[in-house]
C-alpha cells in the first residue's frame, strides 16, 4: 500500500527544522526563540518542568501553534516544506498523547480504532471508504504490536496501558516519519509503563523518528541519545543524552535538588 511517507525516503535534509522560532498564544510568549533540527532516523527526548514549552514545540510542529511569520532570522520547515496542508502534514506525523486517549473511551472496537488513524477520525463513520489494503495494514501493526488479543474488544474496556498501546498502533498504520509521543506513560502503573517502554524500543528499533515528551526521565529507552531541556520556553540545554541528563543541568533546570543514576540502560532521577 502506497504511504504518504514513502515519498520522503531519499529526503537528504532534516525531518524537523526550527530556527528563531517565536509563539505567542492569548498574547503571552510561549516560545522564545526556539532553535533545533531533527535529523532522519533521530531519536529526541524533549524534558522540562510543567509550563516550560514542551507541548508547545509539538503543537507547533504539528501545526496547531503558527510561529510569528515576521521574525528576523525564523526557519521553519517540515521535512524540507514549509508550506503543508495540516491534514497532510499530520499523517506523516503519528501522535499519541493522554488527551487523545480520553477522546476514545467510548465503545469503539480496537480495530476500529487503529483503523481510524487512516482517516485522522475518532472511530469510523459510515461514509469512510475503507479499502482492504487499510485492514490488512491494520492487522499487521496489531500483530508488531502483539495485541492481537485485544482486537475485538472496545478500547473502553481494556486496561489504561493496554489502551496506550492501542494508540500507538492508530499512529502508526499510516506509516508516519516521525512517533510523536506527548507524556506517554501519565497514568500509567508499574507494569504498564515496562510493556509501553518496551513497545517504543521496538519502534525505535524498526527505524521510525521518535519525539518524546516528558518530565519523567524513565520514559526515556536506550535508543534516545539526544536531549532538549527547555526551561521558560527557551531551550536551556540541547545534545548527547549523557551530557545532558546531569545532576547539574537538572538541579538548575528543575529548581531543587537531583541526583541522576542509570540501571540497564534507563535513568532515574530522586530529589
Amino acid at each position: 500500500m502506497q504511504h504518504l511517507s514513502d515519498n520522503y525516503e531519499v529526503m537528504q535534509g532534516p525531518l524537523v527544522e526550527m530556527e528563531n522560532i517565536v509563539v505567542r498564544k492569548n498574547g503571552r510568549l510561549i516560545l522564545d526563540s526556539i532553535s533545533f533540527n531533527i535529523k532522519k532516523g533521530e531519536n529526541i527526548a524533549i524534558i522540562g518542568p510543567n509550563g516550560s514549552g514542551k507541548s508547545s514545540i509539538i503543537k507547533t510542529i504539528i501545526g496547531d501553534y503558527r510561529p510569528i511569520a515576521n521574525t528576523e532570522g525564523m526557519v521553519f520547515r517540515i521535512m524540507e516544506k514549509d508550506r503543508w496542508m495540516i491534514s497532510d502534514l499530520k499523517k506523516l506525523l503519528g501522535i499519541v498523547s493522554g488527551d487523545l486517549q480520553l477522546e476514545y473511551m467510548r465503545d469503539i472496537s480496537v480495530v476500529e480504532v487503529v483503523l481510524s488513524g487512516f482517516f485522522s477520525s475518532i472511530g469510523i463513520y459510515p461514509n469512510l471508504k475503507i479499502k482492504p489494503q487499510m485492514l490488512k495494514r491494520t492487522m499487521e501493526i496489531i500483530d508488531f504490536l502483539e495485541i492481537r488479543h485485544l482486537a475485538d474488544k472496545n478500547i473502553s474496556e481494556i486496561s489504561t496501558g493496554e489502551a496506550r498501546r492501542v494508540l500507538i498502533g492508530r499512529a502508526l498504520v499510516h506509516d508516519p516519519m516521525i512517533l510523536v509521543l506527548d507524556e506517554p506513560t501519565n497514568s500509567l502503573d508499574l507494569k504498564s509503563k515496562h510493556k509501553f517502554r518496551e513497545t517504543v524500543s521496538k519502534i525505535a528499533a524498526s527505524g521510525k523518528s521518535i519525539i518524546l515528551v516528558t518530565h519523567d526521565l524513565e520514559d526515556i529507552v536506550p535508543e534516545i541519545h539526544r536531549a532538549v531541556l527547555l526551561k521558560d520556553g527557551r531551550i536551556f540545554a540541547d545534545g548527547d543524552i549523557e551530557d545532558i541528563l546531569t545532576a547539574e543541568k537538572l538541579t538548575e533546570l528543575f529548581g531543587i535538588p537531583v541526583e541522576v543514576g542509570k540501571d540497564k540502560g534507563y535513568y532515574h532521577a530522586w530529589c
